[in-house]
């Protein structure tokens, strides 16, 4: 399968980081990572002439353009879509619930079309059991939401009534077997994914196109979940659902990996 080029690499010689939302500068108009979005950072012309006239470099702020948020920032976060500004936490175009949110591309469709075959090829089941496995499923993940309530790590700021507990099993081979964390269940699965690689320190290249890719695989499956599909979205899921209480994975897979193979190996 062909990758996908999407986004713009930092003008930085010596970086040139694929940015999906780079940073656009005000100074020079390059185009810049989250690294190099200061004019210091990246070495603007703009800085000297600035400080001969007298501006102050810090004075001028950015608030975000998100319907209740107070946030802001000293460098614009410029959605090239709608064509606002953002903090860095809604810079995202899920986050800020973008109005030119296009619908998922054939291609993206098609992955999703792929995954719903490799969950259909586990059912070899007969279909009351099935139901009975995922029955019990929902019940121990009921069970293990209590535990998971006392001990999960997440955003405190979340309403309780937007979060959703999983036990995270982390990339093998690592320190950690596993995780209790908590995520908003608003959140895409691949903002899912940048969450849990920061709270477990965890090395994420997922903006690089050749790097090895972390995903969230099904624990019952294996699957991969789309990165664009939301956690509310699997919640509610007529098959294979997940459940706040329940358990995920997260590992390292080639881009062309859709699954993992034997989830024992993490389970067990």
């Amino acid at each position: 399968m062909a990758e996908l080029e999407i986004g713009q690499h930092c003008d930085v010689e010596h970086c040139g980081q694929l940015d999906f939302l780079p940073f656009v500068c005000d100074g020079c108009s390059g185009v810049f990572c989250l690294t190099h979005r200061s004019r210091d950072s990246h070495g603007c012309p703009e800085v000297t002439s600035g400080a001969s006239s007298g501006q102050s470099e810090g004075s001028t702020q950015y608030p975000c353009s998100y319907t209740g948020c107070t946030g802001k920032e000293l460098v614009e976060v410029f959605c090239p879509f709608c064509k606002k500004h953002f903090c860095l936490r809604h810079r995202h175009q899920p986050d800020h619930e973008c109005e030119k949110l296009e619908a998922p591309k054939p291609r993206m469709s098609a992955t999703q079309q792929l995954v719903k075959e490799i969950v259909d090829s586990k059912k070899s089941a007969p279909p009351n059991k099935a139901r009975r496995g995922a029955k019990n499923a929902e019940t121990a993940a009921k069970v293990a939401l209590m535990k998971l309530k006392l001990h999960a790590l997440g955003d405190k700021s979340l309403p309780q009534s937007e979060r959703v507990y999983f036990q995270v099993y982390l990339p093998k081979g690592g320190q950690d077997r596993s995780k209790p964390m908590f995520f908003c269940k608003k959140w895409s699965i691949g903002k899912v994914v940048d969450y849990a690689a920061s709270t477990a320190s965890l090395k994420n290249d997922n903006n690089r196109a050749a790097a090895k890719k972390l995903k969230v695989c099904h624990a019952e499956t294996g699957a991969a979940l789309p990165m664009d599909s939301s956690v509310e979205k699997w919640l509610s899921s007529a098959e294979n659902p997940l459940y706040s209480g329940g358990n995920i994975i997260i590992e390292y897979l080639d881009n062309d990996c859709s699954e993992i193979e034997d989830v024992s190996l993490y389970l067990s």
